[in-house]
């Protein structure tokens, strides 16, 4: 009697465990498929807008040219003087202090010049 209790309770039913792998086929295409459009949305949503980016400042400091207003990743603000080849010198200041940059530092061309517009002097 004990032994047929033990025999009942480590006795296991198949036919539900093969009715669940027979229809899992289209759940191992799920499993496949659900990584790649991860990575699809994965490259829409960081990849694409960071290449446009990337694209826009790269054509803006290609369009740098002598007079642009500009400003510096540093947030500093200046007229473009001269450029050559990857070195921008710009006029900072009521005084037209000159300052040396790489080009890549310029952060954007400015509508108005910010510089032009300090009237008060830095005291001591």
């Amino acid at each position: 009697m004990i032994l047929n209790f033990t025999q009942s309770l480590y006795a296991t039913d198949t036919s539900g465990l093969s009715s669940l792998c027979a229809g899992g086929g289209s759940s191992g295409m799920l499993t496949m498929l659900l990584p790649l459009l991860m990575v699809v949305v994965l490259l829409v949503v960081m990849i694409i807008p960071q290449r446009r980016r990337d694209k826009k400042v790269k054509d803006m400091l290609s369009s740098l040219k002598q007079g642009d207003r500009v400003r510096t990743i540093g947030g500093i603000y200046g007229t473009i003087s001269s450029i050559k080849d990857d070195v921008i010198v710009l006029s900072v200041g009521p005084d037209k202090v000159k300052l040396v940059f790489a080009r890549g530092a310029i952060s954007q061309v400015e509508d108005a010049g910010v510089e032009n517009t300090m009237t008060e002097e830095v005291k001591d």
